[in-house]
């Protein structure tokens, strides 16, 4: 069978982004710039990866509500990207996030009626799995990895706040985690980026903390690696990280070289923040070779150091 290259297993929200917006105070109003309705959560990622030309899988529950079947609509339009083993739950409310976004940062109000989500059965052997890691890793992700699929272990953000130490044990049965300074200082109990890379890299191979503008710091086999991060005029920053996920994941299923991930990963990223939206803001190769052309035009980058990322995305010269 042919392989999957990306396969992402996580709950689908129905997005409500608002951008250009503060949060309201209670008993006021306020009015946005802009409006979206599209798919986030896990679909972010698995759209992301779909259209930088990685043939991906989602494994999710979708409600049978209205706003759902809008989003299971959205993303069976999707090329590249397969439904097949996901699953509509009768008389189900999907979950459903409203995102209020300043151009800098984002808040959310979210409603979520929690389900476990369907596995993944068919024996179409898969190159990268991106599963949760709020509980322990479900058996059949674990027999994925046995049979030679490379797992991300999602985090995401503590809503206790407590950034429970035992996240660190079960990143033991995954081989990449992606956290943003937050997650890592936290999640680690560590004072600085350095320690907190080396505590995730004791139990990981490839550990990335994204550090939004200031870019990312990244650790593969013992290699440190920093990136600055691409000067965009951000519109909206939902669902940046998972963008970011995605473009890490589909390089890493390519077989791509450990700085050639982390540069699709940051470039996707930034072309994420300058639309609305999460899995609608996704980009495909040729926005991403239309972002590299801009950042060498105003002297931003030197486009010979994104080489082979500029001529994956097609670009000949300036």
């Amino acid at each position: 069978m042919e392989e999957i290259d990306v396969v992402v297993a996580g709950t689908v929200f129905n997005d409500l982004v608002f951008s250009g917006v503060q949060i309201p105070k209670m008993g006021t109003e306020v009015f946005a710039q802009g409006f979206a309705l599209a798919p986030g959560g896990a679909a972010n990622r698995a759209v992301a990866a779909a259209r930088l030309g990685a043939r991906s899988a989602l494994v999710t529950r979708f409600g049978s509500d209205a706003l759902s079947t809008l989003t299971r609509h959205q993303l069976e339009q999707e090329p590249n990207l397969d439904l097949a083993s996901s699953i509509l739950i009768p008389n189900w409310q999907g979950p459903t996030s409203a995102a209020l976004a300043d151009g800098f940062d984002r808040a959310f109000v979210t409603y979520w009626d929690q389900q476990s989500n369907p596995e993944w059965k068919r024996d179409q052997p898969v190159k990268v799995l991106h599963i949760g890691l709020s509980q322990d890793l479900p058996q059949w992700a674990q027999d994925l990895r046995k049979r030679g699929t490379l797992l991300v272990g999602g985090v995401g953000w503590d809503p206790s706040q407590e950034w429970s130490s035992a996240l660190l044990d079960r990143l033991k049965g995954v081989d990449i985690v992606i956290l943003n300074e937050t997650e890592a200082l936290n999640y680690t109990s560590c004072q600085d980026l350095e320690t907190a890379l080396d505590c995730l890299t004791q139990v990981v191979d490839q550990a990335v903390i994204t550090l939004g503008s200031q870019g990312l710091v990244a650790s593969c086999a013992g290699e440190r690696f920093r990136l600055p991060a691409l000067a965009v005029q951000a519109v909206d920053p939902t669902g940046a990280g998972d963008v970011f996920t995605a473009g890490y994941m589909a390089a890493t299923a390519w077989g791509w070289s450990f700085e050639n991930r982390l540069q699709l990963a940051s470039a996707a990223a930034a072309c994420s923040v300058t639309h609305l939206g999460g899995a609608s803001a996704a980009p495909g190769q040729q926005a991403i070779g239309q972002l590299l052309l801009e950042q060498a035009r105003r002297g931003r980058i030197a486009l010979p150091d994104w080489e082979f990322l500029a001529q994956w995305s097609g670009i000949d010269s300036l």
